[in-house]
């Protein structure tokens, strides 16, 4: 479950940005039956950040809410000027997540991932089509101890992104056998969320990824698009049994 990502209350009045909203959204998340949770820390602006005061907040704020549940955060180049600015945060963090997203096409990532198993915090490989992402994470001497590779499609046309979900999948196949987490975005997302359950991967769902239900309606809450995806996951998942 992707609570907010970059979004903002402009794109969606619906999206999280405050240590309480995203509280209350992973309360209804999980009750919808989300297991885990990932989410960007805002600052007062509304932006995305990785000071360790607004990791702080927003990560004491859910964990109280759902006790128990796995939380992540980014560390998404664009939360902060450079990669040493980054590195640096992560260093000043008192209040650890349990594991944190790092997108391999980003200069600095091999430095942000070595500062966060310097802290035990595990590591979400996120590999985009269209990158270079694997070989350069193939070449990080510590990839072995990745949590898992979240394989992210990034092309949103629903014609053209499954068949760009199966060349990175093939890939990665070919290359690691780290557990994997597909999953696409906007106009592609439920299809590619279809192609993970039919191939009995682990996926993801949330208002970072998706704006809309299957049927096209906007989408009320990150709750909603999770009861959405749970109901595409037993389908798919029941059909593969019975064949």
């Amino acid at each position: 479950m992707c609570l907010n990502g970059a979004r903002t209350p402009d794109e969606c009045a619906h999206v999280p940005t405050t240590p309480d909203e995203l509280a209350a959204a992973a309360v209804d998340a999980v009750r919808a039956g989300a297991e885990d949770i990932h989410l960007h820390p805002k600052n007062a602006d509304g932006a995305d950040t990785m000071a360790p005061r607004h990791v702080e907040a927003a990560l004491t704020a859910v964990r109280a809410a759902v006790p128990g549940v796995p939380v992540g955060v980014t560390t998404g180049a664009w939360t902060a000027p450079s990669a040493e600015q980054r590195v640096a945060d992560i260093r000043a963090w008192t209040v650890l997540p349990g594991h944190a997203s790092v997108n391999w096409h980003e200069d600095g990532a091999a430095s942000v991932a070595d500062a966060l198993v310097a802290k035990g915090i595990g590591i979400e490989a996120g590999i985009f089509t269209g990158t270079d992402a694997l070989d350069r994470f193939l070449g990080w001497p510590q990839a072995h101890r990745t949590l898992r590779v979240l394989a992210e499609v990034t092309d949103t046309d629903p014609r053209t992104a499954p068949q760009a979900a199966v060349g990175l999948l093939e890939a990665l196949n070919a290359a690691t056998d780290l557990p994997i987490l597909l999953h696409g975005e906007d106009a592609a997302a439920w299809d590619i969320l279809a192609m993970a359950a039919s191939r009995r991967l682990d996926t993801r769902v949330g208002l970072e990824d998706v704006l809309y239900l299957p049927d096209g309606s906007p989408a009320s809450s990150n709750a909603v698009l999770i009861r959405a995806a749970r109901l595409i996951l037993e389908h798919t998942r029941s059909d593969k049994d019975v064949r």
